[in-house]
């Protein structure tokens, strides 16, 4: 991990931490510390030093704060990694050592992708944000592992560290001083000086003909229960794809008709992969983990996705856990730039773990009961159907529990033009996190959701905090004049702030979408 280091501040950058950043008042230096949620960890790590008085050899420059604070904070990552990674876990129980790698391999997920914010070049301002806010989801989930078992007393083993206390803290300073160094600095953000958001630059493989029907017979990988395939699961196609990846080229792994009883993981990895089926509920994904037979949420996944610029279509993933096994998720997506597209998601409670980053979802079915949409993802559901189906004796269904911890966080899940069927009383969602947001919008909601619409998570939390927003929906369930007074809680009624949580300026869609080939509404 040495090369994690290499990030250096040179002379010429000391002019800003004088002339703009920090202050003089009767003697005593004001520091850009104060400012920050947590002023008390940012003076602890970050300290003024006699160089930042000397003028001699300074030029401009309005990032030095914001890369001081990335550096300190992956620093604490790196430490939080070394600390899981060889703590000795053989007197835990299973469940235990289960939530415990969780841990392992979330920070080092963090490590990573606090990495990235420092050393890869031209980095533009939405990736900065949407890497420090999957930093966050990874910091909480591994704590969610703990809890779900009623074992938080063993993650105490991490967060009683010295070193480790202030991690979250120092995350919350990072991203909150990021967005004011583009405040500071608009021109050099990936919007541009004239406001436009710059489109990025895609490799050449990635095209419309992607989602042609001729993929299949083109296909990289073939996988098939009859043997006319490569494969006979899809886990070892995967496995077969990722040898096949690398340099920018897109892989494509063709799932022919049948229902494969396994669970599969794709890595970090493997990137830029697409897997393509016969339709939905005709190649089909299915398995059973649970939270009640001692998978973690996070691990009971059937597929699982973290590698960048995954693509899948005419498929369906489902987690036949029942709802008796709680937490049992179908699909879990940690990637980046994902797309799914006319696929179908089944399960019971949490059947769409929308983990983190930017996600896109079209023309697809959603089926589930208690908080069967949620994460911590950028997360866009257009044109497609939810269903909430009948829960366990004495449940309620709730569509939504969206997972932001800090009010900079970037993230949210978006329902657009979609429609809400219930077969039995349904929320729309309850804030499962402190910042929760969760926006449906011009969305057909049927006769079965509460008039309240959203429901507490416990008591008063986050009602306050929180930021749930309805426009033009419409059908028997649409009205608002019933809905929750909460603080949080608002009916928009100008097109400008819902246009914040379109296709093209929440998830930045326009600049990503039009080169998978995807049908998309960029707009309202």
């Amino acid at each position: 991990m040495g090369n994690f280091y290499t990030h250096i501040l040179t002379t010429s950058l000391l002019l800003f931490i004088f002339t703009h950043v920090l202050l003089v008042v009767h003697g005593t230096i004001i520091s850009p510390c104060n400012k920050t949620p947590y002023p008390h960890v940012c003076h602890h790590y970050i300290k003024p030093t006699q160089k930042m008085t000397n003028t001699n050899n300074f030029s401009l420059d309005h990032f030095w704060f914001r890369d001081l604070a990335l550096k300190v904070t992956m620093d604490q990552a790196m430490e939080a990694h070394r600390v899981v990674a060889t703590t000795d876990t053989n007197s835990f129980d299973p469940r235990a050592k289960s939530a415990w790698q969780d841990c392992v391999d979330l920070y080092k997920d963090t490590v990573d992708l606090l990495n990235r914010t420092i050393t890869v070049k031209n980095t533009h301002y939405d990736d900065t944000h949407t890497w420090l806010s999957a930093s966050f989801a990874n910091h909480q989930t591994c704590q969610n592992g703990f809890n779900e078992f009623g074992l938080i007393h063993h993650f105490q083993t991490i967060t009683d560290n010295n070193s480790l206390t202030n991690f979250s803290k120092l995350l919350s300073n990072s991203l909150f001083i990021h967005k004011s160094s583009f405040v500071v600095s608009p021109k050099t953000t990936s919007f541009g000086g004239n406001g436009r958001r710059r489109l990025l630059t895609w490799p050449k493989w990635l095209n419309r003909r992607l989602l042609q029907s001729s993929l299949k017979t083109a296909a990289d990988v073939v996988v098939a229960q009859d043997g006319s395939g490569n494969y006979k699961t899809v886990s070892e196609g995967v496995a077969a794809a990722a040898k096949l990846g690398g340099g920018g080229k897109r892989v494509v792994v063709y799932v022919k008709a049948g229902v494969y009883k396994e669970n599969v993981e794709i890595g970090k990895d493997v990137k830029n992969l697409m897997v393509i089926g016969d339709g939905m509920d005709v190649s089909v994904v299915t398995g059973n983990r649970n939270q009640v037979d001692g998978s973690t949420t996070f691990r009971s996944a059937t597929f699982a996705v973290s590698g960048d610029g995954f693509i899948a279509q005419d498929m369906t993933f489902v987690n036949t856990a029942g709802p008796a096994k709680h937490q049992a998720v179908a699909l879990r997506s940690g990637s980046d730039h994902s797309v799914f597209y006319r696929c179908s998601f089944k399960g019971y409670q949490d059947t769409l773990y929308v983990y983190s980053q930017r996600q896109f979802y079209r023309d697809c079915n959603i089926y589930g009961t208690v908080d069967f949409i949620f994460g911590d993802a950028v997360a866009v559901i257009q044109n497609s159907n939810i269903y909430a189906i009948k829960p366990m004796s004495g449940q309620k269904n709730t569509v939504t529990a969206q997972a932001r911890t800090d009010p900079n966080e970037n993230t949210g899940i978006v329902i657009h033009n979609s429609r809400i069927t219930a077969s039995s009383e349904t929320y729309l969602g309850r804030p499962w996190q402190k910042y929760s947001r969760t926006v449906v919008m011009k969305t057909g909601l049927d006769g079965n959701i509460n008039p309240a619409g959203w429901l507490p998570w416990s008591g008063n939390f986050a009602l306050s905090t929180c930021y749930y927003a309805e426009y033009m929906n419409t059908g028997a369930g649409a009205g608002t004049g019933g809905r929750v007074n909460w603080p949080g809680y608002r009916v928009l009624s100008s097109a400008a702030e819902a246009g914040k949580f379109t296709v093209g300026s929440f998830l930045a869609g326009g600049s990503w979408i039009p080169a998978t080939g995807v049908p998309f509404s960029s707009a309202l």
